[in-house]
């Protein structure tokens, strides 16, 4: 099984125009494309954003009975499709379900070539298989149809690049069954495992990759015999499992932060302490500490090289999806500090936004 890298992502969100206008004006998305009833997408409707290389498509119903619908009303705003870009989506799809994934949506072909299928995935979530012959450079011709006269982010203000991984949250007693459905269906490689805690809580991550290092997930499981903490909660208001962040890949994450910051992003602090005597803890590297130390961006390295990251405050009234921005200096895994660092992080938020009244 050949998985390239992760596609696209497909959120089911309430309203796609409010949630669009949210990207596009925070991160800089543009709108690409768009589909409804008026171009053969009956019951829903999905807009197309990109930036970079991320491709985005936002759906809301239109109806009670649509599945997006269905799936905002029990989940809220979400992720609902995680795409793998595959050689052969019609061989992909037969092997998948050999090996014990469920049918979702047989392969169909689309215009110029373009087939998709789709998978079952965790919780609610699918995973579409979509294939792109040499050559085809519109995103899904047949399904999603450009915008006339859509103007793509300027060279110079492209501060994302890629979808770097998925952060999948999953029931307790479920880890070992899901890192094995994605090694054995998908043929993927767990390539990092953890226990991390964090005072009187603690939860469990291993993360599974794609051969080609192109499609990467983290899956994430509380320890129940522990204080229930972020990852409890979220499996609590997400109803289930569900992706708890996606993380973009930045060539220049300081002037990113910066960028979206000032576009009122809200981004998650770090204690000064964590800054003192970093160098002495992990080493040399290549930003400033200072730059670092400013805007809250943590620091971490792996065996190839360094990486910085840093997570969004949620945007959702459940408090259940956020962003991550990362930036690699030869890293390809995850590094081990900081996966405690960020997740302290995420409860100085959740406790922040417990102790603050609701308004009248």
């Amino acid at each position: 099984m050949n998985v390239h890298d992760i596609d696209h992502v497909e959120f089911f969100v309430g309203d796609a125009r409010q949630t669009a206008y949210y990207f596009c004006t925070a991160f800089g998305f543009h709108l690409a494309g768009q589909a409804g009833p008026e171009t053969g997408l009956a019951g829903r409707r999905t807009l197309h954003l990109r930036h970079g290389d991320i491709h985005l498509l936002l759906t809301s119903g239109l109806s009670a009975d649509d599945a997006a619908t269905a799936y905002v009303a029990r989940h809220g705003d979400g992720v609902a499709v995680v795409a793998f870009a595959v050689p052969d989506a019609a061989q992909a799809y037969a092997e998948v379900v050999a090996r014990g994934g469920t049918a979702v949506e047989p392969p169909r072909q689309y215009d110029d070539g373009v087939v998709t299928a789709s998978v079952s995935g965790f919780g609610d979530v699918t995973h579409r298989l979509i294939e792109r012959p040499a050559g085809v450079t519109a995103f899904w011709p047949g399904m999603i149809q450009p915008v006339p006269d859509a103007v793509p982010v300027p060279e110079p203000e492209r501060l994302l690049e890629v979808i770097d991984h998925a952060a999948i949250c999953v029931p307790a007693g479920t880890l070992e069954a899901t890192v094995a459905y994605y090694t054995d269906v998908f043929a993927f490689t767990a390539i990092l495992h953890e226990f991390i805690e964090v005072g009187d809580q603690a939860m469990a991550s291993t993360v599974v990759q794609s051969a080609s290092g192109g499609a990467t997930l983290t899956l994430l499981e509380p320890d129940t015999s522990r204080s229930a903490g972020q990852i409890d909660d979220f499996l609590t208001w997400h109803a289930g499992a569900g992706v708890q962040h996606l993380a973009f890949r930045s060539a220049d994450i300081v002037r990113a932060v910066n960028t979206f910051a000032a576009r009122g992003v809200g981004f998650l602090s770090s204690p000064g302490s964590y800054y003192d005597a970093l160098e002495d803890r992990i080493g040399a590297i290549d930003l400033q500490v200072p730059q670092l130390r400013e805007v809250g961006i943590l620091v971490d390295r792996d065996h190839a090289g360094e990486l910085y990251q840093i997570f969004t405050q949620s945007m959702h009234v459940r408090r259940t999806l956020f962003l991550e921005l990362i930036e690699r200096h030869g890293a390809l895994t995850f590094g081990t500090s900081n996966i405690k660092a960020l997740y302290e992080a995420k409860e100085r938020e959740l406790s922040r936004a417990a102790a603050q009244p609701v308004p009248a």
